[in-house]
């Protein structure tokens, strides 16, 4: 492969910036500029020098193959951070035909080179990506293997069925014990259980990854803005004393206690002939239906009754105005914090079941794995041996080992240059 570079520092000022290198002539070039590099993962502060020019003194750090975050021969220059020296030592790594790196390209070297598998690199890609505790948590074990780890634990299980099931054709005029027959079809079956536990997390999983989505829900006028104002602690939402002021969903995104989560404001619920107001409630409609969780103010509308789903949180609101027992108040804030506390209490509980898929891709693989272990106790030994090599096909297909080509592109064009 040719030998790239980027700065892995966000470009402008600032204290430090690091340009990486990586590729066969990376210590040849680095060398160039700073002179010998006896010793691997050693900080040498040098002069950095393009022929008789100075470019800066810095730190340059070199990692043999294998040892690198891309598997091949790195370096890294720990440059004072100005935009001009960074473009200085761009310049003369240039001409010394070093190319700049495309987005991902060190992630896919990485990939490439056998140091990441692609649920790893979906995890680096979602941890680069966080903006919450729980997602920089989830990211964490990702982008660490635990996925890998998975799976490689169901290939294991599986692969013993598998010789079990050869052993017993190859040597089918022999007496087999029976208690090969059971041995086989509890490894299948814990297998597969295990698959499906992994895949009962899943949707809340792949909610974490974009936000859980609460939706206010109500008559116009029920104080749906108020409280959406309340709770980002700001006015983005319009209230005014007219029915039917707010048309559209507004979203507000909020960290709770840790969990994203996307509070929506949608249209007052009611019988209508303004064709406006009507599209807005229909757009209320969908993205309440389709959130989370609702939280319905004052009296159910009847148009919105069938929106409601177990565990959605009714409650009174105008609080200071009426005196209502229980009742929040926008205006005040009572209870509107003892609410959120109610809304991460229902979200905390969707995450209660451990694991780490979090992405369809990964979904779709242990669904057709476990599909294929959707086996009978009395199947003959080679459909058997048919279905665990069919499922374990789907299992590389989990960690990127096959089929993944077309997945490929997608994957790192959402990582930036540098990494």
């Amino acid at each position: 492969m040719a030998t790239i570079f980027a700065e892995a520092t966000p470009p402008g000022r600032g204290g430090v910036s690091i340009v990486r290198l990586s590729g066969p002539a990376s210590r040849q070039v680095a060398e160039d500029l700073a002179g010998p590099l006896a010793e691997p993962r050693y900080c040498y502060y040098r002069s950095i020098r393009d022929g008789d020019d100075l470019i800066d003194r810095a730190l340059v750090v070199r990692f043999d193959a294998g040892a690198s975050f891309t598997g091949e021969d790195s370096c890294e220059f720990h440059l004072h951070g100005a935009p001009v020296v960074v473009k200085r030592l761009e310049a003369a790594l240039r001409a010394r035909g070093v190319r700049r790196a495309e987005a991902g390209e060190f992630t896919l070297r990485s990939f490439a080179s056998g140091q990441m598998d692609l649920a790893e690199v979906e995890g680096l890609s979602d941890l680069l990506a966080a903006e919450t505790e729980a997602q920089r948590k989830l990211a964490v074990e990702a982008s660490t293997g635990a996925l890998g780890r998975l799976a490689e634990g169901w290939r294991e299980g599986l692969i013993e069925a598998g010789a079990m099931i050869t052993a017993s054709i190859d040597f089918a005029d022999e007496e087999i014990p029976e208690e090969v027959a059971a041995d086989v079809w509890k490894g299948i079956t814990e297998v597969r259980a295990s698959i499906s536990a992994e895949l009962a997390g899943f949707p809340a999983r792949e909610r974490l990854r974009h936000g859980f989505e609460v939706a206010l829900v109500g008559a116009p006028n029920a104080g749906k803005s108020s409280l959406m104002n309340a709770i980002a602690r700001k006015d983005i939402a319009i209230v005014t004393e007219q029915a039917g002021t707010t048309r559209d969903v507004v979203e507000f995104r909020a960290e709770l206690h840790g969990l994203p989560v996307i509070f929506l404001d949608t249209a007052g619920i009611r019988p209508t002939e303004d064709l406006v107001e009507g599209i807005g409630i229909d757009r209320a409609r969908d993205r309440a239906g389709a959130a989370d969780l609702r939280i319905f103010l004052g009296p159910i509308p009847d148009e919105a009754a069938d929106l409601v789903r177990q565990g959605d949180l009714l409650i009174e609101s105008k609080g200071d105005l009426t005196g209502a027992p229980g009742a929040i108040s926008s205006l005040t804030g009572d209870g509107v914090d003892a609410l959120l506390d109610r809304v991460f209490d229902f979200l905390r509980g969707r995450m209660a079941r451990s694991g780490v898929a979090s992405h369809a891709r990964q979904a779709e693989a242990m669904q057709a794995a476990a599909d294929a272990l959707d086996v009978a106790a009395d199947m003959s030994p080679e459909l058997m041996a048919e279905a665990l090599r069919e499922a374990l096909h789907h299992l590389q297909r989990l960690v990127g080992k096959i089929d993944v080509d077309d997945y490929l592109d997608r994957v790192f064009s959402t990582f930036c240059v540098g990494k």
